[in-house]
């Protein structure tokens, strides 16, 4: 089994105390990240909605390129001023892209969700 580390990311008691923080609903606050293997983390939203998403296909661009070594990509962790997923070189990735981007196909428990839901 792969090392995972949880990085809370408010200093509340729970998810359930945040209303929305700045211009986000709260199904786009991350509040976790956990790392699973090779290029999967584990992504928990305000609302309780737990996503693991496979990155391994989607590390382009010259700020990527370090994520593509493993020992690096693990250094992940959550910033609480962008309130997103982050790496130690700056990288980052939007809310958005965690909650409905690339999915693990196989083997997660957490639900699936293609698209944003209807307005």
């Amino acid at each position: 089994m792969a090392e995972s580390s949880i990085l809370p990311a408010y200093p509340t008691d729970t998810a359930a105390d945040l209303v929305g923080v700045g211009p986000y609903p709260r199904s786009l606050i991350v509040t976790a990240v956990e790392y699973l293997e090779a290029f999967t983390i584990r992504v928990t939203f305000a609302d309780g909605f737990v996503r693991d998403v496979d990155l391994a296909e989607h590390l382009e661009g010259e700020l990527f390129e370090p994520l593509k070594d493993v020992e690096y990509f693990r250094q992940v962790a959550f910033d609480l001023e962008s309130e997103t997923v982050v790496w130690p070189n700056g990288a980052d990735l939007a809310p958005e892209f965690l909650r409905w981007g690339p999915h693990r196909e196989s083997g997660c428990e957490c639900g699936y969700e293609d698209s944003p839901p209807p307005a």
